[in-house]
């Protein structure tokens, strides 16, 4: 399911209806959100305001980004990934499939122990990577990525700063954003040139999510 009119996914009915995901995987992220609400009493990991609305917030709004990753995907990065939005509620739903590797990337190493556990207490397999996505060695780390996302990281303009050492001609970002998506985008365009395609969020009426392809530095003259 991809794109649409904003809809309320709320619960894990509607987000077996939405996504068609097997009960395993609905159990994993229910898994998930109880992990999230215990650690949420120690560690910032998500707005307190959204706690009784996961489903929703994180998990459908998250779920979104996997219909429009390219089919034959075999190494997702997803970078600043804080409590693991999108990057491992997207791992869950690609173990149905169990043909593409994810990583996720976070440099607060209390947020990457959060990750470990939900990982090892769901079975799912991503490797964790608690270091800065800034540091060259980070960079390297991953080879040939088809597929970067992330989510409330940086603007468009600081976040392609910051992940176009990673892009190759085969790599596709999905990126999470809000209302001035097309103005982030306006603002990239001075220094960068790339395709993009905005595609309507199913969670919030207004904001959009962003597929960023082809990524080249522009240069003077």
């Amino acid at each position: 399911m991809a794109g649409g009119a904003a809809r309320r996914i709320s619960t894990p009915e509607a987000f077996a209806e939405a996504f068609g995901v097997s009960r395993e995987t609905l159990d994993r992220l229910a898994t998930y959100e109880t992990l999230l609400k215990t650690w949420q009493r120690t560690i910032n990991l998500v707005a307190p305001s959204t706690l009784e609305d996961v489903w929703h917030r994180h998990f459908a709004d998250s779920a979104q980004l996997v219909p429009l990753a390219p089919a034959d995907a075999r190494i997702w990065v997803d970078v600043g990934s804080g409590a693991g939005f999108p990057g491992l509620v997207c791992a869950m739903l690609l173990a149905e499939k169990g043909q593409c590797r994810v990583a996720l990337v976070e440099s607060d190493t209390r947020k990457a122990a959060f990750l470990s556990e939900v990982a090892r207490k769901t079975g799912v397999a991503v490797e964790i990577v608690a270091a800065r996505i800034e540091k060259i060695a980070t960079q390297d780390k991953f080879g040939s990525i088809d597929v970067l996302s992330a989510r409330a990281l940086a603007p468009l303009d600081k976040l392609l700063e910051l992940v176009a050492p990673m892009f190759s001609a085969n790599t596709t970002a999905l990126l999470l954003k809000g209302r001035d998506a097309l103005l982030e985008i306006e603002e990239a365009q001075k220094a960068w040139s790339f395709d993009y395609a905005l595609t309507p969020s199913l969670t919030e009426s207004e904001a959009r999510v962003a597929a960023i392809r082809n990524l080249q530095v522009k240069t003077e003259g």
